[in-house]
């Protein structure tokens, strides 16, 4: 299913958008060596509902999960890439977490996700990753708008990805969000341009970029839903959801303060 939203709920989406875009701010400044995964998660029901959200993730059971995700964040640290189910583990100096938070507010989905260095360390190779599946994002959405291909859109992001040297698994990648939070169209981490579904002003897309240090291949954790690379490198996952728009694609993700 593919929805455009009309003019009129534009500014719903850019509600729930800011919302996610604030709780990871708030969430990326909490984060330091010492805490437990499992407060990151409480942590995120309590903004979530004080602002009157509703989670995409709690009662989530897709048919590549093992049941019902049960929390309402992602955090995947180090090897884990996505999906990472919050357990109790406490953030150590130099781990690199991504957090991946989808929220509904006034029925329309906003999804995004962040990778950071926790403490004062930065192992080899983590800043890169980082960097480069930031660049790619950017590259992604300064590609979007209306009449450009699906193709079009990725192969930005690929290019980015595959410069820096990183292979690019399409198993997963980007996606329309709406109502619901995975719908039509998907968007590969990598494409050819003038290929796919062409884009139009009112359609909403979750752009998410990730990479693995030295591998494309994934497996999954023992808990059925945490991904990790295949080898045990670090990876990193950068996203924002975006609205097309008549002149070109809005951001909607991003925090309403520094």
């Amino acid at each position: 299913m593919i929805e455009i939203l009309n003019p009129a709920e534009l500014p719903r989406a850019r509600q729930a958008g800011a919302l996610v875009a604030d709780i990871l701010r708030e969430l990326r400044n909490r984060c330091a060596v010492g805490t437990n995964l499992l407060d990151i998660d409480r942590w995120t029901q309590s903004m979530i509902m004080e602002a009157g959200g509703q989670s995409c993730y709690v009662d989530y059971e897709p048919p590549f999960g093992r049941g019902p995700f049960g929390h309402y964040i992602c955090t995947s640290v180090n090897d884990a890439v996505l999906h990472g189910r919050p357990h109790d583990y406490r953030l150590a100096d130099g781990d690199l977490l991504t957090l991946d938070l989808a929220v509904a507010r006034g029925g329309v989905v906003a999804d995004s996700a962040i990778s950071f260095l926790v403490g004062g360390s930065t192992p080899a190779g983590s800043v890169a990753l980082i960097d480069a599946t930031e660049r790619a994002l950017r590259a992604g959405i300064a590609a979007a708008g209306p009449g450009v291909h699906v193709g079009d859109v990725s192969y930005a992001i690929g290019s980015v990805l595959n410069e820096a040297g990183y292979s690019i698994n399409t198993e997963f990648g980007g996606h329309g969000v709406g109502s619901t939070m995975h719908q039509d169209p998907h968007v590969p981490n990598t494409g050819r341009p003038g290929r796919g579904y062409r884009l139009r002003p009112g359609l909403l897309l979750a752009l998410e970029p990730w990479v693995m240090a030295d591998t494309a291949e994934l497996v999954t954790d023992a808990d059925g839903w945490t991904l990790r690379s295949a080898t045990g490198c670090r990876t990193a996952h950068s996203e924002h959801t975006i609205a097309i728009t008549e002149d070109g694609a809005e951001i909607l993700t991003l925090p309403t303060r520094a």
